[in-house]
């Protein structure tokens, strides 16, 4: 039991530490260097304490977040693992598509497009100026690049060779005023001239009078012509506010690092068979 002596000095010791941190509160704002002497001091001997204290509470932060982290993780999993069953069931239509296409190539005979090879390169050099569109590449004829030979992106179609050294290219893009690339209607399977003029979007031209096409429709090339190989993606419909229809490419120019370029030659008659 605590005596009435112990008591009271417990009292005047509390009294006596409440009123010594008063005082060095006040006298902390006064500037003298004494009392920032002291507190430098008491900072120095308090900073070790506070840090092994603390060792705990941080220790118990950790166990938390770890646990947090590990709830996370389960949910994360359970997410990926519901992506997974998609994308193997996508998987699978994918498979079953491919085949039914072989199956149905093999029975109408029709050519494959597997003959086309691809040359990548890095686009080193924008060149375009204000009236002209194109880009420069880090390969030429020593790899294989040639004249006309169209050029991709991951996205869709960028544009074709029109120069060509021994190791570098210049393109001309699908947005170029020299642009004209006979392309497709996807949806509609009707024919039009994508031109281009020098704006983020290229015209649709010449097109059939009573061809449906929406904004949002996708755009493929034709194959018309020769130089490029029917079914290249290069974008979708957009409508501008004179209502003209344009296409907005699938290339972003701003992220365009590297292309493809692709070694194709348009299939041509046997002279034998004449006007057939």
């Amino acid at each position: 039991m605590v005596s009435p002596f112990g008591l009271m000095l417990n009292r005047f010791a509390f009294a006596a530490l409440a009123a010594f941190a008063v005082m060095l509160l006040a006298a902390g704002g006064s500037g003298f260097s004494g009392v920032e002497r002291v507190r430098t001091a008491i900072l120095d001997v308090a900073a070790p304490v506070l840090n092994v204290l603390s060792r705990p509470v941080g220790a118990v932060n950790d166990t938390i977040a770890s646990v947090e982290n590990a709830f996370n993780v389960y949910d994360e999993n359970a997410r990926l693992r519901e992506e997974n069953a998609r994308l193997l069931h996508w998987q699978e239509v994918a498979r079953q598509m491919e085949r039914d296409n072989a199956h149905y190539r093999r029975l109408l005979n029709v050519r494959s497009r597997s003959s086309i090879r691809y040359i990548t390169a890095r686009v080193v050099a924008e060149t375009g100026g204000p009236f002209v569109k194109t880009l420069m590449l880090s390969a030429g004829e020593r790899d294989g690049v040639a004249q006309q030979q169209a050029v991709l992106s991951a996205r869709g179609l960028v544009g074709q060779v029109t120069e060509v050294g021994n190791d570098a290219a210049r393109i001309l893009l699908i947005t170029d005023l020299n642009s004209r690339i006979p392309v497709l209607v996807e949806q509609s399977r009707r024919r039009a001239i994508m031109a281009g003029d020098n704006s983020g979007q290229p015209r649709l031209m010449f097109m059939e009078a009573e061809a449906e096409i929406r904004p949002g429709d996708r755009i493929v090339t034709s194959g018309h012509g020769g130089v490029f190989p029917a079914g290249l993606p290069v974008g979708v419909v957009a409508q501008d506010e004179d209502g003209a229809l344009r296409v907005r490419p699938f290339v972003q120019w701003s992220r365009l690092e590297s292309v493809s370029v692709l070694r194709y030659r348009a299939p041509t008659l046997d002279p034998e068979m004449g006007g057939l």
